[in-house]
């Protein structure tokens, strides 16, 4: 009887923590079609991918999110989307200088007088925050902190994978519906997504409507944000969709960004650009250490070999 309690306890507990789990969450983050070039053991980035990938962060993200970690010269080091092997210092490359230089950053160095101004940045200097601090960002963002993107794709589960579908899994806007309410005497204006219409849920759409999300003011849904979305929503709470809320609303309208090699700029080809840039920001060294260690895989295999016959060679003639 003991037994049987403590068995019914566990497949209650089981059962509770799978209707949580199915409460809270974010879909999954799947790669493009295709995958992503540097996946794998010989993967390499996509170098005009790469610099496209920073002119959309330089004209699109770059006004909320910081790099802090990256410098302008790692754009023109080896591995990098502007390195030029005939400056392999990058500091000396003339493009890096002048997309460093496009960027006004504070002088750390005082003038004569003893203020602080405003100068050109050059290879040498740390990307340019958008913000002086933290309590300035949450101001300028309705109390949210941008996260600074210099290893979002190591931060984040699902890498870029994650910020390519998080760009492109907003609803469409014909799916937003504004409502007006009557609760305590007091008028309630809404903004309201229809569920059973976004076919970006998948497998996760509600079958049978109506099925409405609430989405607070100043918030955006998105299904591959982590969230819990079951107070705001208006259908069946066994069965809430997965995703949360982000103070970033959709960011790649097409031909936001005017590509300089000409390629169309779609939402899915920046979002793609843009979160291939990320995961290179994140492991800029990943082809030089893919080398090197394929390199040393093939030679521990050769010495395994060598030391094998050797083994066979020098015992022959004693019995094991």
């Amino acid at each position: 009887m003991k037994t049987f309690r403590i068995l019914t306890a566990s497949l209650a507990g089981l059962a509770i923590a799978g209707l949580a789990h199915a409460a809270g969450g974010a879909k999954h983050a799947y790669p493009p079609e295709g995958g992503w070039p540097f996946e794998g053991i010989t993967g390499q980035y996509d170098q005009a991918s790469v610099a496209r990938g920073y002119q959309v962060y330089k004209q699109v993200c770059s006004s909320c999110h910081g790099m802090e970690l990256l410098s302008y010269r790692n754009l023109g080091e080896k591995g990098g989307p502007f390195y030029d092997p005939s400056y392999p210092n990058a500091n000396d490359n003339p493009y890096v200088r002048a997309l460093a230089a496009e960027n006004e950053i504070l002088d750390p160095v005082p003038n004569e007088f003893g203020e602080f101004d405003f100068r050109p940045a050059t290879p040498a200097d740390r990307f340019r925050s958008p913000f002086p601090n933290d309590a300035a960002a949450r101001a300028a963002n309705g109390g949210a902190l941008p996260p600074d993107l210099s290893v979002i794709t190591k931060a984040r589960h699902g890498g870029a994978s994650y910020v390519y579908n998080l760009m492109l899994g907003y609803p469409d806007f014909d799916l937003y519906e504004d409502r007006i309410r009557e609760e305590n005497g007091e008028t309630i204006y809404e903004t309201i997504i229809d569920l059973t219409r976004f076919e970006k849920l998948g497998d996760y759409r509600p079958a049978h409507g109506p099925a409405y999300v609430v989405q607070p003011a100043g918030q955006f849904y998105n299904p591959y944000m982590p969230g819990d979305i079951t107070a705001n929503y208006e259908a069946d709470p066994r069965h809430v969709p997965p995703g949360g809320f982000l103070a970033m609303g959709p960011q790649l309208p097409p031909g936001r960004v005017e590509y300089t090699d000409g390629i169309e700029a779609t939402t899915k080809q920046m979002a793609y650009d843009v979160a291939q840039f990320l995961a290179w920001a994140g492991d800029p060294k990943l082809e030089a250490r893919k080398q090197v260690g394929l390199a040393t895989m093939i030679y521990l295999l050769i010495l395994s070999i060598l030391l094998w016959f050797s083994y066979k060679r020098i015992w022959r003639k004693v019995e094991h």
